[in-house]
Parts: C-alpha cells; structure tokens; sequence
C-alpha cells in the first residue's frame, strides 16, 4: 500500500472516530474494535441483505478498506423480491461493488424437507458459495451480519459459518440489535429502523413442507399487511390457517371495523381459509417457541 494510499484512509478512519466519539462510550468503545478487527481483515466480502446489521457492517466495512470490499447479494425465491432490489440500491448509495447471485436452496431436499436445522442446510450452501468468490476475488474473508443477540436465539445457520469460517465482526464486537439501530442512526444510514425480515421459509411450521406456492402466498400476504401501513409483520403459515404477528400496539388498528374484513378478505383470495391474529404479537423466532 502506498503512503498517500495510507494517509488517506487514515484521515477517512479518523474522521470517522470523529463521528463515533458522540455515541454512547460503550457504542463508541464496540464500534472501534469492529473497525480494528476490519482493519486487520485487508480485503473482504460481505453477506449483503440489505437489512440494517449487514448495512453497518458494510459502510463500516467500506470506511474502513474501501475498494476491498465486495458485497453479495443472495436471491431466491425464500426472499422478497423488492429486498434484493432495495440491497442493490443501497450498495451503489454505499459506492461499494457488488454481485446478486443465485441461491438453490429449494432443491435440497433436506431444506424442504424443513427439520429444525433447516437454516443449517441454507446457509451451508450460501456459505460455500461465497467462500468459492472469495478465493476466484483473492479474498481472505467471509462476513456475515449476525449480532450478539442472535447467540441468545437458535439459530442452526451459525453452525454453517463456523465449519465454512465465515466471521461476524458484528457479534465480535459484542454488538446488539440496538446498538447496531443506534450506530446506523448515527451515520444516516436509510436502514437505521428497517423492521427485522427473515427468510419466508421461517414462517413455516418444522416438519411442514416447504413449497413454492406457500412461499409466494406468505410473501404476497406480508405485502398486503405492509401496504396497510403495518411495519413489522410476519404471516405464520399453519396450512389453512395464517397466524399473523404485528407489534401489540397495533392491534387496535389490525382490530378496527372494516379492516379486519378487508385482512380476511385477502387472505381468502391467496388461499386462506381461516385468518388469527397471534395475542402475543411480533417476535422473532416464534417457531422456535415449539422446541423449547
């Protein structure tokens, strides 16, 4: 690396201190040793979703190493179309390079099959297939967005990462869910209070079969809740039956004459036959409630 290649990402790193010294020190203290660790790292590629933990780590990222960052974007019919899109729009606002490549997670039947260690067979995949650009890109490292609180959930896609050596410097770092919320509010990051969205494959019962079909249903169902103005929505497929979580603040609004029929009158369009609103509202991993 050349001199002036070095005090120019000095000055960008130090002006980026600059920004974190106004977060809270124990923010400001996990944000430097995110950055630290990146440093080290040289040349990387970032899992991109385009949720707000993979959008920190990579404008992070970005700050950091700049042009040695590359982000993929995964697509398949387990994730909405607009996201991969909206992942796209915001890695060139980012000015990082970036692919969209395809993933075929639906034809292992292991992941259709849809065993608890579902995820597992996923990201096994995912994994490999970003390890494989990583060395053809001379690339040393695999990152992905998980953060600490995924530690305190099941999450059987962590087991991929480890065996591929794929590196969460977010949950490295120790940081949370709201701390990740508050460092990308900090640097005016679009995605600061972009509602959590998890594979659609997710809202399917362990042990239910995950088809096409369903997936299209639950996905164009989420849509029409979203298009109500609900934000953080997740349609639980039980066969007939769609189990829908909002946040329990809006349950009046989601209860409010003439809009429950209108709910129920869609669902039934898409194949639904019964519509239940879940009394304990949105959470993550709901389904996982079952194996404990």
């Amino acid at each position: 690396m050349s001199i002036m290649k070095t005090k120019m990402r000095s000055k960008s790193s130090a002006k980026t201190v600059r920004k974190a010294g106004r977060l809270p020190r124990t923010v400001a203290l996990k944000y430097e040793k995110l950055k630290a660790e990146l440093e080290k790292m040289g040349k990387v590629l970032v899992a991109f979703s385009g949720g707000v933990d993979s959008s920190l780590l990579l404008n992070v990222a970005s700050d950091v190493l700049g042009k040695n960052v590359l982000a993929v974007i995964a697509a398949s019919e387990t994730y909405p179309g607009k996201e991969i899109e909206n992942a796209g729009k915001l890695a060139r606002r980012l000015k990082v390079r970036h692919k969209v490549i395809s993933t075929h997670e639906l034809d292992n039947p292991d992941f259709l099959s849809n065993p608890p260690e579902r995820c597992y067979h996923c990201k096994k995949e995912l994994f490999g297939t970003l390890a494989s650009i990583a060395r053809e890109e001379g690339i040393s490292f695999v990152l992905d967005g998980s953060n600490h609180d995924d530690l305190l959930d099941f999450r059987p896609g962590a087991k991929a990462a480890k065996e591929l050596g794929v590196r969460s410097p977010l949950r490295e770092a120790g940081l949370t869910k709201a701390e990740i919320r508050k460092l990308a509010r900090h640097f005016k990051l679009p995605t600061w209070d972009k509602p959590s969205l998890a594979c659609l494959a997710s809202r399917f019962p362990y042990h239910t079969r995950i088809e096409v079909k369903s997936l299209r249903r639950i996905g164009a169902a989420e849509d029409f809740l979203r298009e109500l103005g609900f934000r953080q929505v997740r349609v639980r497929h039980h066969g007939p039956v769609a189990r829908v979580e909002v946040e329990p603040g809006e349950f009046p609004r989601f209860l409010k004459k003439g809009l429950t029929g209108k709910i129920s009158a869609r669902f039934k369009e898409l194949g639904y036959s019964y519509v239940s609103l879940d009394l304990d509202g949105y959470r993550t991993g709901s389904m996982n409630e079952t194996l404990r």
